[in-house]
């Protein structure tokens, strides 16, 4: 279900236009100069997906010596996000509107830390598994600008798709750990989205695990499928 179009769209996102880092050019001269953005940052942390940004806001709060970016395709889920870190001052999250698909363009070898992957669209069916942000070509891309021992942070409602991508780690040399199909079972785990938060107030478990990048000599060429809107499952 798609979003409500936001009112005043375009002046909210001039009011927070500090935060938005602009990588429209097709090589972004961000690339390799992120920690510029906050040079004293023990890390950078690379969240797919923001949607209305509570994960991102609160997290960045809870770690204000890491360098958050979230990407976001959606600008009416990402201006909440943006007004909600505005509102609380924080000078360490920022925000980019672009595709997981160009990664490698956005971002130098080595350069990020940890990539959170949080209740994206499981594309159900075979014949889009491959736009799954877990697929092995996606996964792949990750490990271009991921540093060796770097992880992913991934959660899902979808079992299915949890299940699936269980498989898909391990392939793109990801080591897997911290593997969990009800992630709140004994209390609440860590920062919610706002959508995982509605889930698990309805019993839904909420499927968690982290994969590590895995020093590797000869990797593949990634499968990236063709363009699509991906669409925010927030």
């Amino acid at each position: 279900m798609r979003m409500r179009k936001k009112p005043n769209l375009l002046p909210r996102m001039e009011r927070c236009g500090h935060l938005l880092i602009d990588t429209s050019e097709q090589s972004s001269p961000m690339r390799g100069h992120w920690r510029d953005l906050m040079p004293d940052a023990t890390a950078l942390h690379l969240e797919l997906g923001c949607g209305k940004g509570r994960f991102t806001v609160e997290t960045a709060a809870q770690n204000p010596d890491v360098l958050h970016i979230a990407v976001e395709r959606v600008p009416d889920a990402m201006v909440i996000a943006m007004e909600r870190a505005n509102e609380l001052g924080l000078t360490n999250v920022f925000f980019v509107d672009d595709d997981a698909k160009r990664l490698p363009e956005l971002f130098a070898p080595d350069e990020v830390d940890r990539i959170y992957v949080n209740f994206c669209d499981p594309w159900p069916g075979h014949r889009h598994s491959k736009r799954r942000l877990t697929a092995v070509g996606f996964l792949e891309l990750y490990r271009q600008v991921l540093k060796d021992g770097g992880q992913i942070h991934f959660k899902t409602d979808n079992r299915d798709l949890y299940e699936w991508s269980l498989f898909q780690f391990p392939k793109a040399a990801f080591e897997l750990s911290a593997v969990t199909r009800d992630l709140h079972e004994h209390g609440i785990c860590g920062v919610m989205t706002d959508y995982e938060e509605k889930f698990h107030n309805l019993g839904t478990p909420i499927n968690r695990c982290v994969g590590t990048k895995l020093f590797r000599e000869a990797p593949p060429a990634p499968e990236i499928p063709e363009d699509e809107p991906e669409q925010d499952h927030e």
